[in-house]
């Protein structure tokens, strides 16, 4: 339109450092700006010679890079088109250019710059520079990709910077670990702890750090180690499993940092090895897991080794706060300690960015099922799953292709290895006792997979917690028997509302992983195609299949599918069927089938259960025999419903 146009004309593209008189050189006499493109050419030839002394031409520019001009200058433009729309009536109109309002403009856009500074400053309140952070542990956090601190680590800084005691509840994957790490470093390295912290050939620790696992104090090391190594802190761990020998040697050589287990720890203490004389930090993490693991007496006598409350600050980080975890803060934290609570009153709850899926699966279709389920909901990225016992994650992890087992049994040695190569991206499957369930944290896994519903809530809320840390999302798939599992309590007490799917079928993993070799055969390099292309053009004039259905099969191959088997919605078993029937009467056993089918057929029936109303039965029958099944329920008179 017109108006477009000639409203083009007065969008400025001034230069910063020019003023607006030199702007007034470039006007005609009478202060008009004529829309014809050759006038605005002749203006342009004419401000060549003085191209020092005055403003660049005016143009009118339709082009991309008007568009990418700032919202505030877009706002303005729209103002000016408002104004002016009445004065235009054709393209040949001449409007009237006022420096007045090209400076307000100019003003309001400053103004607007000006505001949008200061709302991305208020925007992030926890931005690390904000906080008593040094140099190099600001670079170090930057290189991690942490530019800002999580609510617990805010919450907390200045109040363990400052020296008080400190109780912290949040929820699992919230960022406890940094919420202490990041102001002990500070304090003993520009804060009240430098003055007496000790340094030189063995010398003992300043700060002492309990956990309950060995993966968790694992982790916890390699925090001090990495944002310690940037200020020159040194931390050694100390756990069950390994050797004395090497630990010895650590504490004999001086440390400022000893990370640990409970058991562990006494050990050291009781052999002489360990001195907390000038211990100025304790931290006890995971309080409530440590009371569930039976380590009460272990980390009484360990707090008691230090009598004087004052020479000591005492940090206690715990999700649930049952009531000897209240006694130890109580016992050995000073009387004007301060708290942090990101939880309340609330129950425990389950993560709020994790997909929660329940599915129907029999135990001995768990191997066929979860190879499917990581297809569909591991978006590529890894994968922990849980068991209740160690023999059956061992086995599992055996049927399972490219994963490993993690569990009491295993080494600590070969659990380190296998933990190592599970966050480099080795594998991506790892199968694990609950023993992993708070020892793990890493950010990235993406699919969390129970094998059975868990005996209590808590368990079923730390699992899932592996998922969605750190901000992320994930999805976390709980799989249960529907003959014998019942887990409203969980979803009642957890505070999540189950998503109800049936198991993946075909389709839907043709979807899930289609996508992927079709990406993997594009990226591979075309110098193949001149020795494979007469291989193709031979399969392809003899083989009697169009382009696209060849095309498919090879798909098909690379998704390592050679053949598709259907599975029951019922027990998620390969090559079963599930069937719906309806009696018109009650019945009340699921012995029924016995009475119109032979005893070999009845065996190989599969999670049968009567219906709510007892009038009839849902159950899986192999493909193979679905019709000698159908044959013998006609003949009983029962009415099918459904063959799903």
């Amino acid at each position: 339109m017109p108006s477009i146009a000639l409203s083009d004309s007065l969008v400025f593209e001034e230069s910063k450092d020019k003023s607006l008189k030199k702007e007034k050189k470039i006007m005609t006499n009478n202060n008009s700006i004529e829309t014809s493109p050759s006038t605005i050419e002749k203006k342009k030839s004419s401000s060549k010679e003085k191209k020092n002394k005055e403003k660049k031409t005016l143009e009118i520019n339709t082009t991309e890079d008007d568009e990418k001009k700032t919202s505030s200058k877009k706002k303005n433009k729209r103002k000016v088109d408002e104004e002016s729309e009445s004065e235009i009536e054709n393209p040949t109109t001449i409007v009237s250019s006022k420096k007045q309002k090209k400076q307000k403009i100019s003003e309001s856009e400053v103004e607007e710059e000006v505001e949008v500074e200061v709302e991305v400053k208020k925007a992030d309140p926890n931005a690390v520079s904000n906080f008593r952070i040094s140099k190099p542990l600001r670079e170090k956090l930057k290189s991690k990709g942490i530019e800002a601190l999580f609510p617990i680590q805010a919450m907390t800084f200045n109040t363990v910077l400052d020296g008080s005691d400190l109780v912290g509840r949040a929820r699992t994957g919230q960022g406890k670990t940094l919420a202490f790490v990041l102001p002990i470093l500070e304090s003993l390295t520009n804060g009240p702890a430098k003055a007496s912290r000790k340094t030189g050939y063995g010398r003992s620790p300043t700060v002492l750090v309990l956990l309950p696992t060995r993966e968790l104090a694992h982790q916890v090391h390699a925090d001090f180690e990495v944002y310690g190594g940037a200020v020159g802190i040194n931390a050694t761990c100390l756990y069950g499993g390994s050797p004395y020998n090497p630990q010895e040697n650590a504490l004999k050589r001086g440390v400022d940092v000893v990370i640990g287990t409970p058991g562990r720890i006494k050990d050291h203490l009781e052999r002489g090895n360990l001195d907390l004389s000038s211990l100025k930090f304790r931290v006890l993490d995971e309080a409530d897991e440590m009371l569930r693991m039976g380590f009460v007496d272990d980390v009484e006598l360990i707090l008691g080794k230090v009598k004087d409350l004052k020479q000591v600050q005492t940090l206690l980080f715990s999700a649930t706060l049952p009531s000897w975890v209240q006694n130890i803060a109580r016992r050995f934290l000073k009387p004007d300690k301060k708290t942090a609570d990101l939880v309340g009153n609330e129950k425990m709850k389950a993560s709020a960015n994790v997909r929660h899926i329940v599915l129907p699966c029999a135990s001995n279709a768990r191997s066929q099922l979860i190879p499917d389920i990581i297809r569909c909901y591991s978006s590529g990225g890894r994968t922990i799953i849980f068991t209740e016992t160690k023999d059956c994650a061992s086995e599992l992890a055996g049927l399972l292709p490219d994963a490993r087992a993690l569990h009491g049994d295993i080494q600590q040695a070969t659990r380190e290895v296998t933990l190592k190569g599970f966050r480099s991206g080795k594998f991506l499957t790892l199968v694990a006792t609950n023993v992993a369930a708070r020892g793990l944290d890493i950010n990235d896994v993406q699919l969390i997979i129970q094998c059975e519903p868990p005996r209590d809530v808590e368990a079923y809320i730390h699992r899932s917690g592996r998922t969605g840390r750190a901000g992320n999302t994930g999805v976390a798939v709980m799989l249960y028997d529907p003959r014998r599992s019942n887990f409203s309590r969980i979803e009642r007490e957890s505070g999540v509302k189950f998503e109800h799917v049936s198991a993946p079928q075909p389709s839907d993993v043709a979807k899930a992983v289609g996508l992927d070799a079709a990406e993997a055969i594009t990226k591979i390099t075309d110098s193949v195609i001149p020795i494979f292309k007469s291989a193709a053009e031979d399969l392809l004039s003899s083989s009697g299949l169009s382009a696209v259905d060849l095309l498919a099969k090879a798909l098909a191959k690379a998704a390592g599918y050679t053949e598709i088997k259907n599975r029951s919605l019922l027990t998620s078993m390969e090559n079963y069927v599930t069937v719906h029937l309806e009696a018109g009467k009650p019945c009340y056993s699921p012995s029924i089938l016995k009475r119109f089918l032979p005893e070999e057929k009845v065996e190989l029936v599969k999670g049968l259960t009567l219906t709510a109303d007892a009038r009839g039965a849902v159950f899986d029958v192999p493909s193979g025999d679905l019709d000698a099944f159908l044959a013998g329920i006609l003949l009983a008179h029962w009415l099918i419903i459904a063959i799903i």
